[in-house]
Parts: C-alpha cells; structure tokens; sequence
C-alpha cells in the first residue's frame, strides 16, 4: 500500500505537470510575442518555447537566426529578427561602412523572409553631434537604399523609438537620435514605404512623450510592431506600474491592429517568470 506521504508527492506532481501543460484560455484580438529575457537566466530555449506557445505566445523578439529552428520545432515564429550590421550604437545614420551595412541589413531581409520572419528592427543609432534635422535625412536616404529589397521579398523594417533619458543599458538608450516619437514618425512619412514602419515601444514612449493612446492613436497607421514594459523599472505590465495597459491594448484593438506586440521586459526580483508570463498575457488579451 503506497504510504501517504509518497501519494502526497506524486498528486502535488501531477499537479505540477498540469499547470505546466494546461493550455490558457485566450480571446486571441492581439498576437503576441516575448523575449528570452522574461524568462528566468539560462532556461533552455525548449523550455522557454514549451510555456510561451502553452500560454498562446506567438514567437519570439531577437532570437538568433541560428535558434529559429528550435522556435519552428514549437510552432513559434522569429517576430523580430535583429543585426544586419546595425547596432544602437552604430545605427543608420552613421556614415562610415554605409555600403557593408546596405549589403549587411539586404541579406538579413533575405533570411528574413526565407524563414517566415516578418520583422527587422532597425534605429537611427547614437547621434554623437550630428543634428536631429541631419541624422533624420540620413536616416531617410539609408531606408530609400534599402525598401525595395524589403518590399520585394514582404519584410517590414522597424524603426523603434527609444528613451535617451537613462544611460544605464537596462532601462535607457544613450545618445540615441530616435528618442521622441515624431522623429521616427517623420522618417517613417518621409520614406513612404508599406515596408518602413514605426516600433512603437510602449515603454520608452512613454518615458519620453508620454499620452500613449493618443500618441497610437495618431500614428497608427505607421506602426508596424509594439513593444511592452512597465513604467518604471522596465518590469511586468501590471499594477505596480503606472501605465494602465488594459486601456493602452484595447485601444490597440479596437483601431484594427494586425501585427504583433512583444512583451520586453525583466520580471521584478522574486516573481516567477513562467506565472508572471501568464499574468501579462492576461492582461494584453482583450
């Protein structure tokens, strides 16, 4: 006869296995997307995928190519794809190497759209003296050299807006020339291309320019991804940050949003990602 407390053990496992498998009940009005970082440090990618496509996850944000495989195995989708040679340091409106990184940013677009990838993130990079006006026509003739390519094989380029306010990497971009949202809007016009389009990142807009729906609302027609975080601290979307992002994604919703939006951010000290996951999914399907 099993004894009681090795019964105990095997019920409170089974019950384990099941929250762990247990698919979450979702309205599905927003695709959404995460980053490795909202997952507890050194998780197998398995693992990761497992829970984000348990809890209706779409794909992933900045996942190497090389990695997308283990997203596919999953039935996830690389959202956003990064590098091509550009970097927030060295963005798109420096001139030096203009050329590789043409070439660079084409044949990420390539593998891009070889492997499903609907997204490449681009920024302006760091201004280091150039002019708000000068890095903004800089900006304007990279993008012109390279939205053919992107229109021809149906990859978005993202521009994403960014917070200059803190320098310390984890919550801020310093020096970076696309910190307010009407200069990449303003590059995204100037483009005109269906394949140029605005990252619109909830968190660092919000730091930077804040009326948030408003703000969507206005731009939305040149809005191609979304990123989430929670205002301050760069943690979880719930109560204990000063965005009410139920109202933020409803009015995403309701405007007729089709891309996705990814949740980029660091769970706060002793939450449990994998439940804190479950939680922000929550809140964003409306």
């Amino acid at each position: 006869m099993m004894k009681r407390r090795g019964f105990l053990a095997l019920a409170s496992a089974a019950l384990a296995d099941a929250q762990t498998t247990t698919p979450v009940p979702r309205n599905g009005r927003l695709k959404q997307s995460c980053f490795l970082r909202t997952f507890r440090p050194k998780t197998p990618l398995d693992d990761m995928c497992r829970e984000a496509a348990r809890i209706g996850i779409s794909g992933f944000d900045a996942v190497p190519a090389a990695q997308w495989p283990t997203l596919k195995r999953h039935g996830l989708i690389p959202t956003l794809a990064v590098g091509g040679g550009v970097t927030i340091e060295n963005g798109i409106i420096q001139q030096q190497g203009l050329n590789e990184l043409v070439k660079s940013l084409q044949d990420l677009i390539d593998v891009c759209s070889e492997n499903g990838c609907p997204n490449v993130l681009i920024v302006g990079g760091q201004r280091k003296g150039i002019s708000y006006t000068e890095g903004a026509d800089r900006a304007v003739a990279f993008l012109n050299q390279v939205k053919s390519r992107a229109e021809e094989k149906g990859v978005t380029l993202c521009l994403e807006v960014m917070n200059s306010k803190y320098e310390d990497p984890a919550i801020g971009r310093k020096d970076q020339i696309g910190d307010h949202l009407d200069w990449v809007a303003d590059v995204c016009t100037r483009v005109n291309s269906p394949r140029v389009k605005i990252l619109f990142d909830i968190y660092h807009v919000q730091i930077m320019d804040g009326n948030i729906a408003a703000n969507i609302r206005r731009t939305f027609p040149l809005i191609g991804h979304l990123h989430a975080a929670g205002v301050p601290g760069r943690h979880e979307i719930d109560e204990t940050q000063e965005v009410n992002y139920s109202f933020i994604f409803r009015t995403i919703a309701d405007l007729g949003y089709t891309g996705y939006v990814a949740h980029e951010y660091d769970p706060a000290p002793g939450r449990d990602p994998i439940r804190t996951l479950e939680k922000v999914f929550a809140i964003a399907d409306v």
